[in-house]
């Protein structure tokens, strides 16, 4: 139960402040940049996010082993997935549909930031998160 509850919180911060990035990235960013660019620029931020909140998984779950820690973010990966999924099902793409519409580049970015994701949890002391900057 504690690696779902820390999964789920995980989740929710990534997949909230993403979801609150594409609310500017979308309607302000892509007719001015094009989807590339504003994917690229916004990628960065992402990754601080998950960073932070991978760091204050650790942090505020230290009873968690390493490979817990690494479950709790495999388990987050499946709920940012599937939720992706579902968004682009309500706007009309299936599955194959939405992967295929990804620009190649920030695509490519866009997966290794997703392994990130799920792997980050695990790559931190939870000792050492703790007395992190938060």
């Amino acid at each position: 139960m504690r690696i779902l509850k820390a999964a789920l919180a995980y989740f929710l911060v990534v997949f909230g402040t993403g979801f609150a990035l594409a609310l500017v990235r979308v309607p302000v960013l892509v007719p001015r940049l094009g989807v590339r660019t504003a994917e690229l620029i916004e990628m960065p931020v992402m990754l601080g996010v998950i960073v932070w909140a991978s760091r204050r998984l650790a942090r505020r779950n230290p009873a968690l082993a390493r490979g817990e820690r690494l479950t709790a973010g495999c388990v987050a990966f499946v709920l940012l997935v599937s939720a992706e999924l579902i968004v682009a099902g309500l706007v009309g793409s299936s599955p194959g549909e939405y992967v295929a519409s990804r620009d190649p580049v920030s695509g490519a970015v866009y997966l290794a930031s997703l392994l990130f994701f799920a792997v980050a949890p695990a790559l931190w002391n939870a000792r050492t998160a703790r007395h992190a900057p938060s």
